[in-house]
């Protein structure tokens, strides 16, 4: 258990009613899951406001509620913090409650509208093929060492994350890798969380339904990069004239890669069809397993990311060219030529009821 005074720690309190040594038992957002004796923090979400739910959790016996504003009564023995945002707040608490995980972890969060999914899976293997145990929070499956757990959405929420980091410290993981989605970043699931670096793969016009327009869009992928310490790196792909714009405000050390254009990690395809790649890669005749162009870009960004994480160079090649598919991500059937015979390929039609991802 932790002391309700223990796990506010760089939160913004306006005021505060009741114990400060309080013992929080649990901490969630979700009234559903609250019971006796647990912190509840209310979010204004985006289609229901959590403030509607205190007086259903102080009913169920939480000890601890905070809040942007006062609840109408609050029972005796029951601690009320009022807090700026409840949101940020909330990646806050759950950072502080699971003794801040991430600092003990080389964490690199992956974002962009495509490729994230494979750069933070590849990421993943590869390094564990290197020797290390790492961990993985992806929109196929998350992963603790060896274990496999089923996914939900691209980014889970700032509990789910501060615990499943916890457990993969708990485990023996030093690295960990994540897709970091925009609406996970606009809704700060992401607070609380120490990056050794960020990678932006791409972006598109998709996905506007959340966002509403394509400057607040580029702007959720932005914030990743803004709020990045100086101590970080920010790696972006220069073939996307977006990828410029991330890096206008980062206090990290910044670092882009492309097969197009000027940057510090090129590559070149030589050839393409379906028993995989076959690339210049940073001066280096590479191999892959992958297919495809957008497969050439996925490899420059995890080899470049490796790179920038400390290994060596020839090692990184040789474990990359190992690496397989990431399963359910793209089929592999041409469905028209371009200047090749399997240039094109059909995206991979997600499963029935599974939920589709936040982007």
């Amino acid at each position: 258990m932790k002391q309700l005074s223990d796990i506010l720690d760089r939160v913004t309190v306006l005021r505060m009613e009741g114990n400060p040594r309080t013992a929080i038992r649990r901490i969630g957002a979700d009234s559903r899951a609250i019971e006796a004796g647990d912190l509840f923090v209310a979010v204004p979400g985006v289609q229901v406001d959590g403030h509607r739910f205190i007086p259903e959790v102080l009913q169920k016996g939480a000890s601890v509620i905070v809040a942007q504003t006062a609840p109408a009564e609050l029972p005796a023995g029951v601690c009320w913090v009022q807090v700026e945002d409840s949101t940020l707040a909330l990646g806050l608490i759950a950072a502080n409650f699971y003794d801040n995980p991430s600092r003990k972890l080389k964490l690199v969060a992956v974002t962009g509208t495509n490729g994230k999914t494979t750069t933070a899976t590849l990421l993943c293997d590869l390094v564990r093929n290197l020797g290390y145990k790492t961990g993985l929070l992806s929109t196929v499956e998350n992963r603790i060492g060896g274990k496999v757990y089923p996914s939900r959405l691209t980014t889970p929420d700032p509990v789910y994350i501060q615990k499943h980091m916890a457990d993969m410290v708990e485990a023996g993981c030093s690295y960990a890798f994540m897709e970091a989605s925009s609406h996970a970043i606009h809704q700060k699931r992401i607070a609380g969380l120490q990056f050794e670096g960020a990678v932006f793969t791409n972006i598109t016009h998709d996905h506007l339904d959340y966002h509403g327009t394509f400057a607040n869009y580029i702007a959720a992928k932005k914030q990743l990069f803004d709020e990045l310490p100086a101590t970080a790196f920010a790696l972006v792909n220069a073939d996307d004239p977006r990828g410029s714009v991330m890096l206008q405000n980062t206090a990290a050390k910044t670092h882009t890669y492309a097969l197009k254009k000027l940057a510090k990690f090129k590559a070149r395809i030589l050839s393409s069809g379906f028993s995989g790649l076959h690339m210049k890669l940073d001066g280096t005749d590479f191999h892959g397993r992958l297919i495809g162009a957008f497969n050439a870009s996925n490899y420059l960004a995890v080899y470049a990311t490796a790179r920038l994480l400390g290994f060596e160079k020839t090692e990184v090649l040789t474990e990359l060219s190992r690496l397989t598919p990431v399963p359910g991500r793209f089929e592999t059937v041409a469905h028209r030529p371009l200047r090749g015979r399997y240039r094109g390929l059909r995206p991979y039609a997600r499963r029935p009821g599974k939920s589709a991802p936040d982007h």
